[in-house]
C-alpha cells in the first residue's frame, strides 16, 4: 500500500513538472508527457502584468475549464506566476483517470513560460498535496514551496498560501472533506447539464454551486471564518496581507486592517489575481468556455484594490 502511494505521489509530480531533473536528485525524472511535445503556440500576451496568481485549476477532472485557462495564459504574461494550489486534482485521479489533451496543453504552456523567463512558483494545495513532499525542490525551473512571501511594487509584503490549512473540515475531518468534494463534483455535473440547456436556449452561463454557496448560511459563515483565520495568521507573521485560493471565491478586500486576496478558481468563476506594474492588485474575470472562448474577445472585469 505504501509503495502504491509513493508511486502515485511521484506520478502526480511528474505530470506537473514533465521531464525536468531536480536540484536534489541527480537522475532526471521520467515524464508521463511527450518528451518534446508542446501543442500550444507562441502568442504574445495582450496583457503584461508584474505578477499573476492562479489556483484551483483541478486538472484531471471534467469540471476543469482548461481551454479557457489556456486562452488566458496565451494572452496574459507576467514577470512572476504563482500556482497557488489544487493545480492537479489528485483526489479525483485516484478514483478514475481523466487527462484530455487540453489538460496536457496547460501543463506545457506553464512549462514554456518558465523556460522563457517567467518566474513560476508552485505552492501545493490539498488536492495536489502529494507534491508537498517535494517542497524545497525544483522541477522544470519551477520551485515547489509550502508558502511564499511576495513583495508588491509599492512595498506590501503578502503571504501566499493555498489556505486549506485554515479549513477546519480539511484539517480535522478529512473524510467529510472527501464527501464534500464528491457532492461538489456531482453539483458540477448537474451544472454542466443545466448550462448546456441554457446555452441552447440563448441564456448566459449560470453557476449552480455558486448560487448554493450564497444561499446556504453555513457556507457564508465558513467563508468569513476562513478569511479571518488567514488574516489573523498573516498579522501574527507580520505581513501586510494574504493571497490564497481554496474556497473558489475571488475577492480583494480589507479585513482587520490587512489585505485579503483570493484568486478564485478555473472550474466556475475563471478568475486570476493580477498585480499591475505600479503595484495595484485586481481580479481578472476571463470568459467562460461556453461563450465560446476562441471567438470572443477577452473580457476583463477589474476590481481594483
Amino acid at each position: 500500500m505504501r509503495s502504491n502511494q509513493l508511486n502515485f505521489n511521484r506520478q502526480i509530480a511528474e505530470q506537473l513538472f514533465a521531464k525536468a531533473p531536480t536540484d536534489r536528485h541527480p537522475e532526471p525524472v521520467k515524464s508521463l508527457l511527450p518528451a518534446e511535445t508542446d501543442t500550444t503556440t507562441d502568442e504574445q500576451g495582450s496583457n503584461k502584468y508584474r505578477t499573476i496568481w492562479i489556483s484551483d485549476i483541478h486538472l484531471g477532472t471534467p469540471g476543469c475549464q482548461a481551454d479557457a485557462l489556456l486562452h488566458f495564459l496565451k494572452h496574459n504574461d507576467s514577470d512572476t506566476l504563482y500556482l497557488v494550489g489544487d493545480i492537479i486534482d489528485g483526489w479525483q485521479l485516484r478514483k478514475s483517470w481523466f487527462w484530455p489533451q487540453s489538460h496536457n496543453d496547460v501543463i506545457q504552456k506553464v512549462l514554456r513560460k518558465a523556460r522563457k523567463g517567467t518566474q513560476v512558483v508552485f505552492i501545493p494545495g490539498n488536492h495536489d498535496e502529494a507534491a508537498r513532499q517535494f517542497a524545497g525542490m525544483t522541477f522544470g525551473d519551477i520551485p515547489i514551496m509550502e508558502n511564499a512571501v511576495h513583495v508588491t511594487a509599492d512595498g506590501k509584503r503578502l503571504w501566499v498560501v493555498h489556505g486549506d490549512e485554515f479549513d477546519q473540515v480539511v484539517r480535522y475531518a478529512k473524510w467529510l472533506a472527501y464527501l464534500g468534494d464528491t457532492l461538489y463534483t456531482f453539483a458540477l455535473t448537474l451544472n454542466r447539464m443545466l448550462n448546456n440547456i441554457r446555452i441552447k436556449l440563448g441564456y448566459p452561463y449560470w453557476s449552480l454551486s455558486q448560487f448554493l454557496k450564497q444561499q446556504v448560511k453555513n457556507a457564508v459563515n465558513f467563508i468569513l471564518e476562513f478569511e479571518h483565520a488567514l488574516i489573523h495568521e498573516a498579522k501574527h507573521r507580520g505581513y501586510d496581507g494574504v493571497v490564497c485560493g481554496h474556497i473558489h471565491k475571488a475577492e480583494i478586500k480589507e479585513v482587520d486592517g490587512l489585505l485579503y486576496c483570493n484568486d478564485g478558481d478555473w472550474v466556475e468563476s475563471l478568475t486570476a489575481l493580477v498585480e499591475h506594474p505600479c503595484g495595484t492588485l485586481a481580479i481578472v474575470h476571463w470568459p467562460h468556455r461556453d461563450l465560446p472562448v476562441r471567438k470572443q474577445k477577452a473580457l476583463e472585469t477589474v476590481k481594483a484594490e
